[in-house]
């Protein structure tokens, strides 16, 4: 592990995630998890999300166009947050997923709309 990596990346992560994601994530006992977490830590974030190519919101938008694709619901919610917290609009980010009713089926908008709304309405959006 690249030690200057995850701490960029752990950073990041709570700046676009949040502390209480990061502990959930971080939580686990056993070695295997603590591991993965450590490489997404380190790959995902201190070194892909890190790039200054894209701004985070850009970035954000886009993982839930993929993770909408990829039917990852568990992913989604996290990073539904994660775009409120990087500038998205409720708006935009529901429009993500109307548009990927389009190229990934109406199972996959429908399942990230209802995410989003579920996330709003825990935010008091909505």
């Amino acid at each position: 592990m690249n030690p200057e990596l995850f701490e960029k990346g752990m950073a990041l992560r709570r700046q676009v995630l949040g502390e209480k994601h990061i502990e959930k994530r971080h939580a686990s006992p056993d070695p295997y998890t603590q591991r993965q977490q450590e490489l997404v830590t380190e790959i995902a974030w201190g070194t892909i999300w890190s790039r200054p190519g894209l701004p985070l919101k850009v970035r954000s938008l886009v993982t839930l166009a993929m993770l909408a694709a990829l039917n990852r619901p568990d992913e989604i919610r996290g990073h539904i947050a994660g775009a409120l917290n990087n500038g998205a609009t409720m708006d935009e980010i529901v429009e993500v997923f109307v548009q990927a009713a389009a190229y990934c089926g109406f199972p996959a908008s429908n399942g990230g709309v209802r995410l989003a709304v579920e996330v709003f309405k825990e935010r008091r959006l909505i």
